[in-house]
């Protein structure tokens, strides 16, 4: 397995272009494959879809870059975009670090980046998201960034004859 070619200060945050759908594609494909325990989503949904574009400050999708390799993505889109009475809500969605970048802060820089533009969004009062438990080490980075679990449904996911809680957290500004 290739080692990251630099100090993860060198990690680049940016946006994700249409250009880049491939990539985003590929890495999600890549971790739905490798940690089909760890999302809601099998890698068979959604294979068409493209990631959220820039279309508008409040749906965006963020990629970690080290030089031009695409090694995490997260999604931020808010919630009730015909619906006033759900304005005043994100969502946090498919966190997704390269395997051989993984506990390195890359994740941490997508939550972080996430959270700063989410704040500058006007009415944005709170992120939601949802995690697998048994995915300790996204609870956790969650959990680091003050989100808390408001709720668990249990059997919320059944995947190859297994069930798997969900916990629904929260971050209030």
């Amino acid at each position: 397995m290739n080692s990251p070619s630099k100090s993860m200060d060198s990690i680049q945050i940016k946006e994700l272009l249409v250009s880049e759908a491939r990539n985003y594609r590929n890495l999600v494909l890549s971790a739905l494959e490798c940690d089909h325990e760890c999302f809601r989503i099998s890698p068979n949904d959604d294979l068409d879809l493209p990631f959220v574009q820039s279309n508008t400050p409040d749906n965006f999708t963020l990629g970690a870059f080290d030089d031009a390799k695409l090694i995490g993505v997260v999604t931020f889109k808010r919630l009730g975009e015909n619906r006033e009475k759900l304005r005043h809500k994100g969502l946090l969605s498919r966190l997704i670090v390269s395997q051989e970048y993984r506990k390195k802060g890359v994740g941490k820089q997508l939550v972080a980046e996430v959270i700063l533009r989410a704040r500058k969004i006007e009415g944005i009062e709170q992120i939601n998201l949802t995690v697998i438990p048994t995915n300790e080490q996204a609870k956790k980075l969650y959990e680091q960034f003050g989100f808390k679990t408001y709720a668990s449904e249990v059997n919320a996911i059944k995947w190859k004859g297994q069930y798997f809680r969900e916990d629904q957290m929260v971050l209030h500004f």
